[in-house]
């Protein structure tokens, strides 16, 4: 009986257990479609008031069964779009978005409370502009108030946010910060309704690319990510309590304060990771290190610590402080079982970049130090500054090159000798007020080798003695010497000498002696990109002191000897393109470098040269030496569009685009030209047997009985030309052209054409004598308000035939013969100033008609000329017209009353 009764009980509880599991499963299928409408009604209302942004999805869809046990609500390919300047684009895209309802909400609330969201296959994609103006504000944040409301008022209560396998985008212009983050996993806690929130994370990402100023810094690296964050959402402000990070092996603490600014950020940061091994902290390296970790043993003690502190403002410059400190002791490096490991690997670098500006950089390096076997390194600097830095160094060696080499397995890259230095240096390096640290020591390398996989042969045998001493701190007391160096290349051996001394006035004595394949040592340490060619043999023997080159006193001096070049590439900042020296022997006299027959090319233009150059060794070894000299140079054809520099712009759309600058000529030439052209090509321009005098002196260019023939006619021309800058440049010329076509030079010349349009029809010969100065824009264009001159236009034999301003007068008058007038002979005198030309009174005569016009014309077209049609047969009665308007459409009226023409005054 008691069985039985059992089975009774066991029965009935199984039958409740059953109908209660099916009542809640026909829960689970029907809440959500009882309640689908409200709930959808909310999501849409909640988006509303929370989001500033434009929300799409294709399709919702409310279940227990995508994350159960709770109810969510799923939006399909869902797309978020950004904030302003970027409302038209996507911010976030995700093939699943679901919200999780808290259910008793539903059931017995006024409002569904959303406690959770996870976002599937996301992309989220965030920009900032250069101005710092970011995507990522489309939440609506509600004022604060004296009054706290519970937070269980709202429909908004987030407990739980989370991503899976998703990719971030994060690129910001302003800071030049560029990140992905690609396989990304999160999972956030944290009630996030509330304006301040604590934030509890774990992020794992399985690639992480970190890139700054266009430089990689971190590339396809594993994290995994323990964080505890304070929010605070209506200032925008993360404030970082606990931060446990894993770069691949190396673990690092993350702590600081992030805090979004109007138009940038506040940074309080602090990355951190103490008593790391040496192999952990590579692993976090770029991938290229990868490879040579893999094969190498590495041990020590490492401590790392970055911090970033202060406002990061791009409109105002404002920046914040750097720190980075390193730290590694008794380190240890064994490339592939090497028999010489590096051991006693100690580094201790404390560096700091105030407001991010590099003329503030501060470098303290107490110890750099290593031992191989019984060779060693030790070393330590203090700089401060970098243009002008103070400096405090000390450098000690004495290191067997190979076993080095061995050690580190520096790829692609064998070094045999034995190197040895003993520097110490302390003062201010600067080249303006000739300071020059305290300094005294030597480096020496005996049976160096050099070989790369860029060429086959190995440069060998090199030799390098060298002493540097200053005991002032002045460049007056500074004494280099190099006595000797030496290498063999290709079986040639090369030599060279030379003591250094007074660099305030420098005293040399060098002697070179040697033969140089440039192309093929270039190979020995090629980079992609470059490219250098050549031949250099020299027999020389230099002696003197700067100061009697520069004065003439040539006795002193003793320079000697012979410099050949061939197919040697030149390259100048002043220059866009590479000047070859295709042969070319120069003979050494004293200060007199001689050459014949010397062949050059620049781009399209060839050039032969015969002459000498002066205080050439002053002008290669110091900023002020001018180099001097006068030399014929023959062409068979000049291009010189090709010698215009070029200045990069960037445009306000981030685009880059390239501007002809002017021509340049550098301050440090005294030369003398005597030069001709078969062909000169300028501006679409074809000048023919092209001939003159050219001066280069301090930047300026001086043209004296220069000529050329343009289509037929011969053009004389005097004038100077300097520039102030890459973008702007300064000229005065007088021009004299005999008996100029018409006809020809609007068929032949573009630039006729463009500034003569109305000469289309027109018939017959000009001549020109000008004279003009002003000043040219970037693209070597006149700027019309600059322009000051004035000169005589003569026209004989001249048929004008469908200008529009005769077609006007000769409507005005009633006059058909005023249409196109032939003109015998007039001399037409002007002058130009604030971009008008004023045309004095000139007269002629055609078909029995007296015109006599005068008056003013703006460079850019308008007219104010007033006009006497003097009438047959003597022209004693006449017409009074004024035309005005423009070129283009004239405006003829009887009468004198006129306007003047408003003037451009040039602003510079």
């Amino acid at each position: 009986m008691p069985t039985n009764k059992f089975k009774s009980v066991l029965l009935k509880t199984g039958k409740y257990l059953a109908i209660a599991f099916a009542v809640i499963l026909g829960l689970l299928f029907l809440t959500p479609i009882i309640f689908e409408d409200q709930i959808k009604d909310q999501i849409k209302k909640t988006a509303n008031e929370r989001l500033s942004a434009e929300l799409n999805y294709s399709d919702v869809s409310v279940s227990f069964f995508r994350h159960f046990p709770s109810l969510t609500l799923t939006l399909n390919d869902l797309s978020l779009n950004g904030s302003a300047p970027y409302k038209a684009e996507k911010f976030i895209t995700a093939k699943e978005v679901s919200f999780g309802i808290n259910v008793a909400s539903l059931v017995f609330g006024r409002s569904v409370k959303i406690d959770q969201i996870y976002l599937s296959d996301s992309f989220i994609n965030v920009k900032v502009n250069k101005n710092g103006e970011a995507n990522y504000n489309i939440y609506k944040s509600t004022a604060q108030t004296t009054t706290q409301k519970d937070s269980s008022d709202t429909a908004l209560k987030l407990e739980r946010i989370e991503i899976i396998n998703s990719k971030i985008i994060y690129d910001d212009r302003s800071t030049k910060v560029h990140f992905d983050a690609l396989g990304f996993n999160y999972l956030g806690k944290g009630d996030l309704n509330k304006s301040v929130f604590d934030l509890y994370s774990k992020a794992k990402v399985e690639k992480l690319n970190i890139v700054y100023e266009d430089e990689p810094y971190l590339m396809n690296k594993k994290i995994d990510a323990d964080l505890i964050t304070k929010v605070n959402i209506n200032s925008l402000s993360f404030f970082f309590q606990q931060n446990n990070l894993k770069i691949n092996q190396l673990v690092v603490d993350f702590k600081g304060n992030f805090n979004f600014l109007k138009d940038g950020y506040n940074m309080d940061l602090a990355i951190k990771s103490e008593n790391s091994d040496l192999y952990d902290v590579f692993t976090a390296f770029p991938p290229k290190y990868i490879t040579w970790l893999s094969k190498t043993e590495l041990k020590g003690n490492t401590n790392l610590l970055l911090t970033v502190k202060g406002d990061y403002i791009a409109s105002q410059k404002k920046a914040p402080d750097l720190n980075l400190d390193v730290k590694i002791d008794n380190g240890f490096v064994n490339y592939n079982k090497s028999a010489f490991p590096v051991s006693d690997l100690n580094l201790e670098v404390k560096t700091k970049v105030p407001s991010l500006d590099p003329e503030l950089l501060i470098v303290d390096a107490k110890n750099i130090s290593l031992k191989i076997n019984n060779d060693y390194l030790k070393s330590k600097l203090y700089m401060e500054g970098l243009s002008t830095p103070n400096i405090d160094a000390d450098f000690k060696a004495k290191i067997d090159l190979a076993k080095l080499n061995k050690a580190l397995g520096i790829p692609d890259l064998e070094l045999k000798g034995t190197l040895a230095g003993d520097v110490k240096a302390k003062g201010k390096f600067d080249q303006k007020n000739k300071l020059f640290p305290v300094t005294k020591g030597n480096i020496d390398l005996e049976n160096g080798y050099i070989k790369t996989k860029y060429y086959p042969n190995a440069i060998t045998n090199i030799v390098v003695k060298s002493n540097i001493s200053n005991q002032k701190g002045t460049f007056q007391d500074l004494k280099v010497n190099l006595k000797p160096a030496q290498f063999t290349f290709e079986g040639k051996p090369v030599f060279v000498s030379a003591a250094l001394s007074d660099f305030d006035d420098l005293n040399y004595d060098i002697k070179a002696n040697g033969e140089l394949d440039v192309n093929k040592i270039y190979k020995v340490f090629s980079q992609k990109g470059l490219d250098l060619d050549g031949f250099i043999k020299a027999d020389l023997v230099l002696k003197g002191k700067q100061s009697d080159a520069e004065k003439g006193n040539y006795s002193k001096l003793y320079n000697k000897g012979t410099l050949e070049l061939r197919n040697i590439g030149v390259a100048s900042e002043y220059l866009p393109k590479k000047f070859i020296i295709k042969e070319g022997i120069f003979k050494i006299n004293q200060d007199k470098m001689s050459f014949n027959n010397f062949l050059a090319a620049y781009g399209q233009s060839d050039f032969k040269m015969n002459g000498y150059l002066q205080n050439v060794f002053n002008y290669i070894t110091t900023n002020t030496g001018v180099l001097k000299g006068s030399f014929t140079v023959s062409a068979r054809y000049i291009n010189v569009d090709e010698f215009m520099s070029e200045t990069d712009t960037n445009a306000a759309s981030q685009t880059e685009t390239k501007q002809t600058g002017v021509i340049i000529i550098p301050t440090n030439l005294n030369l003398q030209l005597m030069a001709h052209a078969q062909k000169v090509y300028f501006d679409k321009l074809n000048l023919q047997n092209a001939s003159g005098n050219l001066k280069m002196n301090q930047g300026k260019l001086s043209m004296q009985n220069t000529g050329f023939n343009l289509i037929g006619c011969n053009v004389a021309m005097n004038g100077n030309y300097q520039a102030v800058t890459p973008q702007k440049a300064n000229f005065d010329y007088s021009i004299k052209a005999s008996d100029f076509d018409i006809k020809r030079a609007y068929n032949e010349v573009e630039v006729f054409r463009k500034m003569a349009s109305a000469a289309e029809k027109a018939q017959g010969i000009v001549s020109l004598d000008y004279q003009l100065k002003g000043r040219l824009n970037e693209n070597m264009k006149p700027v019309y308000p600059s322009l000051v001159g004035g000169g005589t236009l003569s026209v004989k034999d001249v048929k004008v035939r469908g200008l529009k301003m005769f077609n006007a007068v000769s409507k005005q008058t009633n006059s058909e013969s005023m249409k196109n007038p032939d003109l015998s002979k007039v001399e037409i005198k002007s002058k130009i100033k604030n971009n008008i030309m004023t045309v004095e009174r000139f007269k002629f005569k055609f078909a029995g008609f007296r015109p006599r016009i005068e008056g003013t014309t703006s460079l850019d077209g308008k007219l104010n000329l007033k006009m006497r049609l003097g009438l047959p047969p003597l022209g004693i009665f006449g017409i009074p017209l004024t035309v005005t308007g423009t070129q283009d459409s004239p405006k003829v009226k009887v009468g004198r009353k006129t306007e003047d023409l408003e003037e451009t005054k040039d602003t510079e």
